[in-house]
């Protein structure tokens, strides 16, 4: 379980109407509330081929879960949206990202 503030980057995956957008293991895992507690910020990914549900499990969390929706980026991300997201994690105050190995 974190221990600390964190951010979480969530994939989509949804069908056509977008149920299923926020994959079961992170419900679970939101579903405590001590981990949901340490939640900072959402950063949401998907294939804007998918039109309206594209991100949607970050505008999900986001809304649920009362924390700002940080960023979007499509499928596995660019060389900008890592640097962006690195910058913003920084801003927040984190050292590192756990993506980082």
């Amino acid at each position: 379980m974190p221990d600390k503030p964190f951010v979480l980057i969530c994939p989509t995956y949804a069908d056509g109407e977008g149920r299923g957008a926020v994959p079961k293991q992170v419900i679970h895992f939101l579903n405590d509330p001590a981990r949901r507690a340490r939640l900072t910020g959402v950063i949401g990914t998907g294939n804007r081929n998918f039109g309206a549900t594209y991100a949607l499990a970050g505008r999900i969390i986001s809304q649920k879960c009362k924390v700002p929706l940080l960023y979007t980026f499509e499928l596995a991300g660019t060389e900008t949206d890592i640097a962006r997201v690195r910058a913003g994690l920084e801003t927040l105050g984190r050292k590192t990202c756990s993506t980082v190995p």
